[in-house]
């Protein structure tokens, strides 16, 4: 997957290098973008037609979205598979097997008898917290997290949320947002967390949280960003998109000025001793 992304950054970076100062427009570094990704899906969907024998075959094969609508795949046995005589492909036409009955599955109106059924149903996200935890998170006066972010996701940094003293979060969104390095993300937090807790423990506080302002400040900071290039409304359904569904308002958002500007900025931040945006008391 690190590859696939690296590549098609690369690209994008030449064709933006390419482009006039004065050209270096929103639009223009979109329109870039487009073009590289298509020229890299393009490669991928021509290797179908180079090692698939059966056009059909291979005609169905191929990915027509752009390359982060889905994670970037690969196998080294994968296409050549559907050169074997006892290796099918069925078509669902995106809408996938309609029923499951004892002799297999039915298809398009049609049944296809089978011996075993491997779900390859990968991994839940993107789902309501609270279920997949098991638990619900309550604030002050009772709110719980759920109704806090009923309207989409608010925090201060990814990290601090107003109404929710000490609780604090270790993921990407509304920081420096998904990164190939999602490790990096996870020790940059953990360095936050830490100074914050040791500003608490070293000046007697008992709880810390962002103020209202501050998260609300945070959020529209965010807000003036691009949305992240992954997933979008016209992407296949996947959970990069939310299923084809609206993803909310805040999903998505980091950082205005990219990953790099953020790691630069918490830095600063955390080291100025100040602290600002929380409330210690």
């Amino acid at each position: 997957m690190q590859d696939g992304w690296t590549d098609i950054a690369r690209r994008i970076r030449a064709r933006i290098a390419a482009l006039p100062p004065e050209s270096l427009s929103p639009a223009a570094m979109l329109a870039a973008y487009e073009e590289s990704d298509f020229e890299k899906m393009e490669e991928i969907r021509c290797r179908a037609d180079a090692i698939v024998r059966d056009p059909d075959t291979a005609g169905k094969l191929k990915a027509w979205y752009r390359q982060l609508c889905k994670r970037p795949c690969f196998h080294d046995e994968y296409l050549q598979a559907f050169n074997n005589p006892n290796t099918h492909l069925v078509d669902t036409d995106g809408k996938g097997v309609a029923r499951i009955t004892a002799a297999g599955v039915i298809v398009a109106g049609r049944e296809y008898e089978l011996d075993c059924i491997i779900y390859g149903s990968g991994f839940e996200v993107g789902t309501p917290y609270a279920r997949r935890a098991g638990f619900e998170v309550t604030g002050r006066d009772g709110r719980t997290l759920s109704e806090h972010w009923a309207d989409g996701m608010r925090t201060l940094h990814g990290i601090h949320v107003h109404g929710f003293p000490n609780l604090l979060f270790v993921q990407p969104a509304q920081g420096a947002n998904l990164i190939s390095n999602v490790p990096h993300n996870i020790v940059d937090s953990a360095r936050t967390i830490t100074a914050v807790v040791r500003h608490a423990t070293d000046g007697g506080f008992g709880t810390v949280e962002p103020s209202a302002a501050a998260e609300t400040a945070w959020v529209e900071l965010l807000l003036t960003g691009p949305r992240s290039m992954i997933g979008g409304p016209d992407c296949t359904p996947g959970y990069y998109n939310n299923e084809g569904q609206d993803p909310g308002q805040f999903l998505g958002y980091g950082y205005p000025y990219g990953p790099s500007a953020y790691f630069t900025y918490i830095d600063k931040w955390r080291a100025s001793g100040t602290f600002d945006g929380l409330e210690f008391r």
